[in-house]
């Protein structure tokens, strides 16, 4: 691939730009706000000046609505010689460009499973699909070269090509993606008129389950549009575990000995299942999940204080596997988690001691 065009500069659309031309590859902007395509451009992403003629790969990075519309102009203008999107849904703009009356061959449904709470080409990294699964969905009917160049494409943005039906895609979309999105934004709704005592008392399990509650509301309004029964369907499935397990919460408030136990043995089941359904997310890498062990250390809210411990850590010899932060309501300290393979664990944790850090137990 030499040439590529970039219909839509946004989060996804910058960030394909950014890997594409760090990697050698011309890429042409183009925006229907032309602010929004020389910014992209002015970080690096490309030109917002028109190619010349055809180029090898037409991206096409708008709004799920708009998709099928934007793909089905650029192929009548003869814009490219294979042409993708990148829409979190994938069934509805094929099906739409069959109405239009698209040649398909020409064309490739892909989706790349990453992104941010930010929009837009500011928050756009060149490293943003490292790693990440990106879809495609192919029909019996994709030209080989099309594949060939959307394979070439995912390759280029250090991703890893996952082939699946576009339907089927849909639907696991909605169950690992959309749907969380809605659960975190009815949770955080919660607290939007709660009183300021509650709410000084987040911690790490609130700001975990609300962060992607802070998305573009709008953004977020087209991909669920696009992807309505899906979504409905394991919502549906949510609101009855939901409904059975208020009825068992009620039942434990009341007297009877058997149904308090009969209502503190779904609760309970609930839970194990969330157990079941959280192991099953894939690990580092997408490797199969792996158990870490958590070495807990006390730090205080300065310049450097993580880069110390990393560096001690690196001078140990172990490797940290992932992080997280909770911090101190009130105090400016908290604590860092560090997970790290259970073998490493006792010996971090002594290592750490003897340079002076602090370990809660």
């Amino acid at each position: 691939m030499r040439t590529a065009l970039v219909i839509g500069t946004g989060l996804i659309g910058t960030s394909a730009a950014l890997a594409l031309a760090g990697r050698g590859v011309r890429v042409h902007l183009v925006d229907h706000d032309a602010a929004q395509a020389r910014t992209a451009a002015a970080l690096g992403a490309g030109t917002d000046e028109a190619p010349e003629g055809p180029v090898d790969l037409a991206v096409v990075a708008v709004p799920p609505a708009h998709t099928a519309a934007a793909l089905a102009e650029a192929m009548e203008a003869g814009r490219a010689r294979g042409y993708l999107d990148v829409a979190s849904v994938k069934g509805g703009p094929r099906r739409e460009l069959e109405r239009l009356g698209a040649d398909l061959s020409a064309y490739i449904g892909t989706h790349p499973m990453s992104g941010k709470e930010t929009s837009g080409p500011l928050a756009a990294t060149a490293d943003l699909f490292e790693g990440r699964p990106w879809v495609l969905t192919p029909t019996p009917g994709t030209d080989t070269e099309v594949l060939n160049l959307a394979l070439e494409l995912v390759a280029l943005c250090r991703a890893v090509p996952v082939v699946m039906d576009a339907d089927a895609h849909d639907r696991a979309v909605a169950l690992v993606s959309h749907t969380p999105q809605l659960v975190s934004s009815l949770v955080a709704a919660r607290l939007e008129a709660a009183d300021d005592t509650a709410v000084r008392l987040c911690g790490q399990g609130i700001r975990d389950v609300t962060r992607i509650a802070a998305s573009d509301p709008r953004m977020w309004v087209d991909i669920l549009a696009a992807n309505p029964g899906p979504v409905a369907d394991v919502l549906a499935e949510v609101a009855a575990d939901l409904d059975e397990t208020v009825r068992a919460l009620r039942a434990l408030h009341t007297g009877d000995a058997t149904e308090r136990s009969g209502a503190a043995q779904g609760v309970e089941g609930v839970l194990r299942r969330g157990n079941a359904g959280r192991a099953r997310v894939p690990g580092k890498h997408g490797a199969a999940p792996a158990a870490y062990e958590t070495v807990a250390v006390l730090i205080s809210d300065q310049p450097g204080e993580l880069a110390r411990i990393f560096a001690d850590a690196g001078r140990i010899g172990v490797n940290i596997e992932d992080v997280r932060i909770e911090h101190a309501t009130g105090q400016q300290a908290g604590v860092v988690q560090l997970m790290v393979e259970p073998a490493a664990a006792q010996v971090l944790g002594a290592a750490l001691r003897e340079r002076g850090w602090a370990l809660r137990p």
